[in-house]
């Protein structure tokens, strides 16, 4: 298999490139790997398919996890963001806190589905935004 065709780091379509790579390694149930660090990638998913679409919007973001805050930039700079968009806030606390060993409750089956849907959906609709209707995951 080839790896996805590189762009420079200023090309929205990097951004959407590296997005795909981390909903890829989302979607890869392997024995032995966390569901916490699956839902990491779908966190890393959605959050560099928000910047691609910032960038293509000619918005300067910060390097920050909170996708609440990216999606703010982008409705602040008249982006209309569909309902079903608007819940990838629910994938911030994935960016950190249940990286590491401590003492949170580990991730169940179905809080990993959520974030992998929620990846998939800001995925799409960033691919739709930078490539037109005909975007594939």
């Amino acid at each position: 298999m080839t790896p996805p065709e590189r762009h420079p780091s200023t090309d929205p379509h990097e951004w959407l490139s590296r997005a795909r790579s981390n909903l890829t390694q989302a979607r890869n149930r392997l024995p032995g790997i966390y569901l916490e660090d699956l839902c990491f990638n779908a966190q890393q998913a959605a959050e560099k398919a928000l910047k691609g679409v910032l960038l293509s919007r000619d918005v300067e973001f910060p390097y920050v996890h909170d996708l609440a805050h990216l999606l703010h930039l982008l409705e602040s700079h008249g982006e209309p963001i569909p309902p079903d968009v608007r819940r990838v806030g629910r994938l911030t606390p994935y960016a950190v806190a249940t990286r590491y060993p401590g003492p949170g409750v580990p991730v169940s089956e179905a809080q990993y589905l959520e974030a992998l849907e929620i990846a998939e959906t800001v995925v799409h609709w960033a691919a739709t935004l930078l490539h037109g209707s005909s975007a594939e995951l």
